[in-house]
């Protein structure tokens, strides 16, 4: 009967863990992400490489400090797609992460390389000579607290 009460518990003590975990679930979810720009940095005409930088301003609105893992995006000029893109943290451990304090806003930057292809060869000569007049990004956000871990969709740009 011991071992019975000692395995219900363990459980009991797993399904509190859990419990308290999913209460950062609404605060995480209140993350703003916003595509603030699109440049080109370089040009590699031997590769036929565009290197553009993305740059997405990262609002906390929540009581919440938490921060940002991953965004995983598609990148669209002028409505057309012009790939995906991947911001990663994961690798850093989460003390190492740029922290989102309550009211934070904080722009987090990723480079995006652009091939040049027969499919994408007017886009990408547009993008290189700055004839792109709008950006749009969508994708999916993941930001983190200590003890939770949640995925938004977004779609932004300007």
């Amino acid at each position: 009967m011991t071992v019975y009460a000692a395995i219900a518990g363990v459980f009991a003590l797993m399904g509190g863990i859990v419990f308290y975990a999913s209460l950062d679930n609404k605060e995480l979810d209140q993350i703003e992400i916003e595509l603030t720009s699109v440049e080109l940095r370089d040009v590699n005409t031997v590769n036929n490489q565009a290197k553009l930088e993305v740059t997405f301003l990262i609002k906390n609105p929540s009581d919440k400090t938490l921060t940002v893992s991953q965004i995983d995006f598609e990148l669209f000029g002028n409505d057309e797609l012009l790939g995906s893109g991947l911001y990663s943290t994961a690798d850093i451990a989460l003390p190492g992460r740029a922290l989102f304090y309550s009211g934070a806003e904080i722009p987090l930057k990723n480079t995006f390389v652009l091939n040049k292809s027969e499919e994408n060869a007017k886009l990408y000569d547009d993008i290189i000579n700055e004839r792109i007049s709008s950006f749009t990004a969508e994708g999916k956000i993941t930001t983190q607290t200590s003890w939770s871990e949640t995925d938004k969709d977004f779609k932004t740009g300007y």
